[in-house]
């Protein structure tokens, strides 16, 4: 393992990682975690962690974000997994049960599922694993059929996968998140949770407001 120490950054990130290395990120596909339209001209492709107390604080940031932007179609959110399994070991699982609820319930549940494990969690690895399948029963999914899914591990690739592209392209902490302007092909990476009155000023130049 490549840890060396675990700070917490000012920027408002979770850092478990001593190198950055700095690469694109795979294309954004339409089978994605996306809310808002696919075909936005500004793409924030977040990379979470679902027991960071600053991914909590910048879920409601990007939700304000689609709020504002969503409607008209000029931005979306894309949503993949980073769990920092040195920090918060539950995390993995928490994923994976996102991932879950997207296959059983599609991208309406999805969210909202999410929504509710960071409403839950008091995070740093706070939220009890027992609330997993009592959360899937809240957004109305089948709990024997959603605990067969988490049980079967059938995420966790999706989820590691999703964890080393974050990490190679350069994120030491979570949130990271890699703005894309999709006109132009330019990625800008933020780390942390950037408050709203910074992320609006980098949306409205990426659309030449």
């Amino acid at each position: 393992s490549n840890v060396k120490s675990i700070t917490v950054t000012k920027a408002g990130t979770q850092q478990a990682t001593t190198q950055t290395t700095g690469g694109k990120i795979r294309p954004v596909s339409p089978n994605e975690h996306i809310l808002g339209n696919p075909n936005a001209q500004v793409l924030i492709v977040e990379y979470s962690d679902t027991e960071c107390p600053y991914c909590k604080q910048f879920q409601a940031t990007l939700h304000q974000v689609i709020n504002d932007y969503g409607a008209s179609g000029e931005v979306a959110w894309v949503y993949r997994d980073f769990p920092i399994p040195q920090l918060h070991p539950r995390a993995p699982k928490e994923a994976e049960a996102t991932e879950c609820a997207s296959e059983l319930g599609g991208p309406t549940v999805f969210w909202k599922y999410l929504d509710e494990v960071y409403a839950t969690t008091p995070g740093n690895n706070g939220l009890d694993p027992a609330q997993l399948p009592i959360i899937a029963k809240d957004v109305g999914l089948n709990v024997s059929t959603f605990n067969t899914c988490l049980s079967s591990g059938k995420y966790a690739q999706k989820v590691e996968t999703d964890r080393a592209e974050a990490v190679a392209a350069g994120g030491n902490g979570t949130p990271f998140s890699i703005i894309i302007n999709t006109k132009d092909g330019s990625q800008t990476p933020i780390e942390g949770a950037y408050p709203y009155s910074q992320l609006k000023p980098i949306i409205d130049a990426m659309l030449g407001k």
